[in-house]
């Protein structure tokens, strides 16, 4: 199925575009010119939560910001698992297809292993990685999986289906970004459906079940991708990724890593500071 919603231009101001992959059709926004740079959302968000960041950057950088299949106006195909590893797969096709040589990679949440589990295949042709409260290896902190633990109950997998929890509570209740009506609209009407919402409900059992996809990244990222410069991008107040656990297994990964600590942000980082992360991009890699 596809999604129907059509974002306000004010809001949203891109054109939207599309590939055909293997596995369904791809949304994603081409803006630009320049170095090209990579963005990747994570859950419950699609590319809306980068448009800050694509306005700021545009001017000097090719944006890319992708839709991965199940969020945003991308398709929700049927047979699709909405696992890591898949939507990691759909996300190489589409940089192969754009043709993309000494790109970045932008990841934040479930961003950071899709996009890093498509270039590591790739790595010869990334010139840099930027990163923000995410994580590459496997997600021990026992808040984390017991939150997989609930979420992947029938009870909570039915309400995250029926009742868009994900969104309405996670993303905008009181502990998320601040945004205006329009923009909270932007994320929930993106999810209309139980039927809209199935890749929404695989994310938090993925935090277990892509265990194995995640000790593989945690050796090859820092072998194949650990050479190239980095930037770390962090909101200090994130619950989920919390700084002090994540900040150093960044830097034993990459040699190059420069960081950049975001006071005042909490999870999502694109929201709460997206002129900080302009700034960052643009001072990191010129």
């Amino acid at each position: 199925m596809m999604i129907d919603f059509v974002p306000d231009p004010g809001l949203y101001p891109f054109t939207s575009r599309w590939f055909d992959s293997s596995a369904g059709r791809v949304h994603y926004v081409d803006e630009g010119s320049g170095p090209p740079i990579v963005f990747c959302h994570g859950s419950p968000t699609w590319s809306f939560l980068y448009r800050h960041v694509v306005k700021g950057l545009r001017d000097r950088y090719r944006c890319i910001a992708v839709d991965h299949l199940g969020f945003g106006l991308s398709e929700r195909p049927a047979g699709f698992g909405y696992t890591i590893a898949e939507q990691a797969a759909v996300l190489g096709e589409l940089i192969d297809h754009l043709r993309l040589d000494g790109f970045l990679l932008m990841g934040q949440d479930w961003g950071g292993p899709i996009g890093l589990r498509a270039t590591t295949a790739r790595a010869d042709r990334v010139r840099g990685v930027v990163l923000g409260n995410t994580a590459f290896w496997p997600i021990e902190p026992p808040a984390n999986r017991a939150f997989s633990a609930i979420m992947s109950t029938r009870p909570m997998q039915r309400r995250i289906l029926e009742k868009n929890l994900l969104v309405e509570k996670l993303l905008l209740g009181r502990t998320g970004p601040a945004l205006t009506a329009a923009e909270a609209d932007h994320y929930r009407l993106v999810q209309p459906t139980k039927e809209a919402r199935r890749g929404l409900a695989v994310m938090p059992r993925e935090i277990r079940a892509a265990r194995p996809l995640l000790e593989e990244l945690a050796r090859e990222v820092p072998a194949r991708l650990g050479d190239k410069p980095a930037l770390a991008v962090w909101g200090m107040r994130d619950v989920v990724f919390r700084p002090e656990a994540c900040l150093p297994r960044l830097r034993s990964s990459f040699t190059e890593l420069s960081v950049v600590e975001l006071h005042r942000a909490k999870h999502f980082i694109q929201e709460d500071a997206p002129d900080r992360i302009v700034d960052a991009i643009a001072r990191r890699f010129p």
